[in-house]
């Protein structure tokens, strides 16, 4: 492995525990492949232009478009993240949950790299993907729990990501949770074992 992307979604930045969490996946990748190059995206500090109109026109051309070449779309920024898309080798996404789902931020990255006739095509059997699968690490903190027996939200972040990622060639799709972020120290402490149990699994030295 030789380039890992980093990507972070939380408004907290550093202070976030899904960005600490994140951070301990990368140093286990890191460990494993010490030569790897990482390049990291903080989607809050330095946000996204959201998709515009000549983007979104673009969009309805399966050729892609060339418009932004006249410096007014944010064609090139969706060239510039698919690019660096293209180039990792793992991908490692830092994200709290926000009101059941995505933050915005990341929606918005998402938006620029899932692209018709570029990161995916459609066909008659429905959209295939065009990037060759590896491996991508979610690091989720959320307030309550939103997984297993004892969630009581909805949880439309998990499902969403396995969906979309999908369309574009990414399956290989790896979860660790935080949750009870919001339930007290007790909680939190607890929550933290549990991830790192989980970690410890995945990445055995």
């Amino acid at each position: 492995m030789n380039s890992i992307l980093h990507l972070s979604a939380s408004a907290r930045g550093a202070e976030s525990s899904s960005y600490r969490l994140s951070q301990q996946i990368v140093a286990r990748l890191r460990q494993r492949h010490p030569q790897a190059r990482l390049m990291s995206r903080d989607l809050w500090a330095e946000p996204l232009p959201h998709v515009d109109s000549l983007y979104a026109n673009a969009l309805g051309r399966t050729e892609g478009g060339s418009a932004h070449a006249q410096g007014l779309s944010s064609l090139a920024w969706s060239d510039l993240l698919i690019d660096e898309l293209k180039a990792a080798e793992a991908v490692v996404i830092a994200t709290p949950m926000h009101n059941f789902t995505v933050p915005s931020v990341l929606k918005a990255w998402i938006d620029h790299v899932v692209r018709i006739g570029v990161t995916f095509n459609p066909t008659p059997q429905g959209k295939v993907g065009t990037l060759a699968d590896r491996p991508v690490y979610i690091a989720v903190s959320s307030g309550g729990v939103r997984t297993g027996e004892r969630a009581r939200q909805p949880d439309f972040l998990e499902p969403y990501l396995r969906a979309i990622l999908a369309t574009i060639g990414l399956k290989d799709l790896h979860f660790f949770s935080l949750q009870l972020m919001a339930a007290g120290p007790e909680a939190i402490t607890a929550a933290q074992a549990a991830v790192e149990s989980e970690l410890a699994q995945h990445f055995p030295l």
